[in-house]
This record gives structure tokens, C-alpha cells and sequence, in this order.
């Protein structure tokens, strides 16, 4: 019985992160939330989002091994929760919507790490009209079926950029040039 219950867990375990066959995955809008966090006044975390995104996932492989991930965000739909700081955020001292209004990941390589359903997620972000290479770390969270019964998968990203290298000057006293990203993502398999 030991066996069988040990069997069991490691193939739920293996099962979790394995996307379920290869294909085209799109971001579900209404259970995702990519986020950022900056330090203020070297004591508190200030968080935000981008309220309007797109993203497709593109997996050749029964993983996401090798995948293929393409971002849009648009910069105007920054929210902090607070109006007059997004509306500073979309000027020029900042993300400068009106010249720059999109924010764009497209991955160059996705590769599996040592532990089973990690990720590097290495590729091109642009913001602020400056493109740098960044590389992301990535778990892929587990596989489900949503309510009309397509399959669905989570996935995890995370990492940091400094506004700095963007060309993204002092936008407030106080702020710190690193901000962590962090996207909580559930993609649904066309």
C-alpha cells in the first residue's frame, strides 16, 4: 500500500508539470495579473499591474521546454491604485505612453532547469522604447481544465529590471532604481 500511495504522488507530481501536449496557448485575462513591485524610500513595497495584456504561448513539446512566449502590455493601463501616480507614470518622467505605448516580451529561449517544471526564460523585453536582454525564471504551477473543459496551465514568472538601463529617469524621490516583476499567469490552450 506504501508503494502505491508513493506511486501515486510522484506521478501527480510528474503529471503537474507537463503541459499536456504541444500547441498554442493564449493568456486567460480574468485569472491572470502581471504585476511589478518597487521599493520606496528604501522601506515599503509599492505594487502594481498592467490592467491590459496579451500574451501567447507557443509549446512544440509536451512542456513547456522550448517554448515560445510573446508579451503586449500597454503601458497606459499601469495601475497602482492610486489616479494621480498612474496618471505621473504615464507621462514623460515615466513610461511616456504617448511615445511608448507598449511594453513587449518575446523569448529567445525557454529551457528547463535542474528541477523538474522550472525555467529560464531568457528573451527581449522592451519598455520605453529601449530593448535589453533579460532572463526570467519561470514555473510552470500545474494543468486544469476550465469551465468549458480546454485546458489550461499556470505559470509562474518572475525577475527584475532597473529603470535605469530602460532610459527611465528619476520618476519620483524615493523610488528605487530596481523594480521586480511578476507575472501569475493561466493560459489556455487553443
Amino acid at each position: 500500500m506504501k508503494n502505491i500511495v508513493i506511486g501515486l504522488v510522484g506521478a501527480f507530481a510528474l503529471f503537474s508539470f507537463v503541459a499536456s501536449q504541444a500547441g498554442v496557448w493564449s493568456v486567460d485575462g480574468a485569472h491572470s495579473r502581471l504585476g511589478f513591485t518597487i521599493l520606496h524610500n528604501g522601506i515599503t513595497n509599492v505594487h502594481g499591474n498592467f490592467g491590459k495584456f496579451t500574451m501567447e504561448v507557443t509549446t512544440p513539446n509536451a512542456d513547456f521546454n522550448d517554448a515560445t512566449i510573446v508579451l503586449n502590455a500597454e503601458a497606459a493601463s499601469v495601475n497602482t491604485g492610486i489616479e494621480a501616480r498612474d496618471n505621473h507614470l504615464r507621462t514623460a518622467d515615466c513610461f511616456d505612453v504617448e511615445k511608448y505605448p507598449a511594453i513587449t516580451f518575446k523569448s529567445s529561449a525557454v529551457k528547463e532547469t535542474a528541477t523538474k517544471g522550472t525555467y529560464t526564460v531568457a528573451g527581449d523585453l522592451t519598455m520605453h522604447g529601449v530593448t535589453k536582454k533579460v532572463v526570467f525564471n519561470g514555473v510552470h504551477t500545474g494543468n486544469s481544465k476550465n469551465y468549458k473543459g480546454a485546458a489550461v496551465a499556470g505559470l509562474q514568472i518572475t525577475g527584475a529590471v532597473k529603470r535605469s538601463e530602460f532610459g527611465m529617469g528619476e520618476v519620483s524621490p524615493g523610488l528605487a532604481d530596481e523594480i521586480k516583476l511578476i507575472a501569475d499567469l493561466e493560459v489556455v490552450q487553443n
